[in-house]
């Protein structure tokens, strides 16, 4: 956790918000209890680097507000599941017949 050795044996990504921490925990143990709470934006930023519980968050808000956006405002042309399947081909045979034709010529 805070040994400040990673997976390859530096330095850990984490470390240098563990030592800000440690430093202004140093700096502020004297003084009145109520005035320690100066060092929980570091702490909170030590914590955000190990979990990323902020990061995620805003990206699950990020896709939520996409998705919403997205089912309100469908494609124009977006294509009907029956010619999905079809790939457009079917009730198309004389188009075929056609390109085939033309396929057996240039061979």
């Amino acid at each position: 956790m805070a040994s400040g050795y990673g997976l390859t044996g530096g330095v850990s990504r984490c470390f240098p918000f563990w030592q800000e921490y440690l430093a202004c925990y140093v700096v502020n143990q004297n003084e009145n209890p109520r005035e320690t709470k100066a060092c929980v934006p570091v702490l909170e930023d030590y914590y955000e680097c190990l979990h990323h519980r902020k990061e995620a968050a805003r990206a699950r808000a990020m896709q939520k507000a996409y998705r919403k956006a997205e089912a309100a405002h469908p494609r124009e042309n977006a294509p009907k599941a029956g010619s999905i399947r079809s790939l457009g081909l079917v009730g198309k045979d004389e188009e075929s017949k056609e390109v085939l034709k033309a396929a057996s010529q240039d061979a």
